[in-house]
């Protein structure tokens, strides 16, 4: 059966959102808007009222939303009922992690976790992963690929899998000879590099512990989301950037990068697997989880 419309009008309905919606269903705004109305036309009647400031559920929508919601759970549990039956493990689960660790650390697992479970599929969406936990606290992926914060929700477990230096990187060839970006050894040296940051996270907040600490006051030349931004901007010579080494490491501009010898180091990231403790007793999503001993 092909439950997409009835998947995408559930999503819709319940964040009377387009924007919200179509990322909840991994497809464009459009490619939304196309199998919403593809399903009006198909029942013969509005669904949504919308306008340029807010959507909401016309009353045949309301009638529909409880046939939807009933359609989904049956549907749900004959699929569990077959699988259990079958004695294979059918349905989706949802991975969230960045692009570099879709390659670095997700290659592996699936490689591993598909030969087994070829009845589930994997639903995977790449962002920055400073939205990680957050992503899984509000109930939008299953599983997500991230560093270990200082603290998590109480709802939220972790699973430990590799550990990551944080190093100081800068342009083999700076754009700027005169700046002096190559290991500077006091505080005055360094209040005269430009440093490439991240606008927030967890790499952020320790290197403003550190130059607090050093007594540092850092001068900034650009915020940027993402450590592959960061890598991009110190590989052209604009200034002196911090990001875990697994980033660098699986960089295509790794041969345009040094790393800087910084003492005192950086807290390295303890980077492993996250979901909601109430997920575990999801049989897909403990099927993944067992994937690290």
């Amino acid at each position: 059966m092909n439950t997409r419309n009835l998947n995408n009008f559930l999503a819709l309905a319940k964040s009377l959102h387009f924007g919200k919606a179509s990322e909840v269903c991994n497809v464009s705004v459009s490619a939304l808007s196309r199998n919403i109305r593809q399903l009006e036309e198909e029942l013969g009647v509005r669904l949504f009222n919308r306008d340029n400031r807010k959507v909401t559920l016309t009353n045949e929508g309301k009638t529909f939303l409880k046939y939807a919601n009933e359609a989904s759970n049956q549907w749900q549990l004959i699929r569990k009922e077959l699988a259990d039956n079958s004695g294979e493990l059918q349905g989706k689960i949802s991975l969230y992690c960045s692009v570099t660790a879709s390659y670095s650390i997700l290659f592996d697992l699936l490689n591993r976790f598909r030969p087994d479970y070829p009845g589930i599929e994997i639903k995977l969406h790449t962002g920055v992963p400073e939205l990680a936990i957050s992503r899984i606290a509000a109930g939008h992926e299953d599983i997500c690929i991230a560093a270990h914060p200082n603290s998590l929700p109480r709802e939220v477990t972790f699973k430990p899998l590799s550990i990551t230096p944080l190093v100081f990187i800068a342009p083999v060839n700076p754009l700027d000879p005169d700046v002096p970006i190559s290991e500077p050894d006091s505080a005055e040296a360094w209040a005269n590099v430009p440093m490439v940051l991240s606008e927030t996270g967890i790499a952020r907040n320790r290197l403003d512990e550190w130059f607090k600490a050093m007594g540092i006051n850092p001068r900034t030349y650009a915020q940027v989301e993402g450590y592959e931004a960061i890598v991009s901007m110190v590989s052209l010579g604009l200034g002196v950037g911090v990001v875990p080494k697994i980033v660098l490491d699986n960089s295509p501009l790794a041969e345009r990068i040094q790393i800087l010898n910084v003492q005192p180091t950086l807290e390295p990231f303890n980077i492993g697997l996250f979901t909601l403790k109430r997920n575990l007793k999801n049989p897909l999503v403990k099927a993944f989880w067992e994937l690290i001993e």
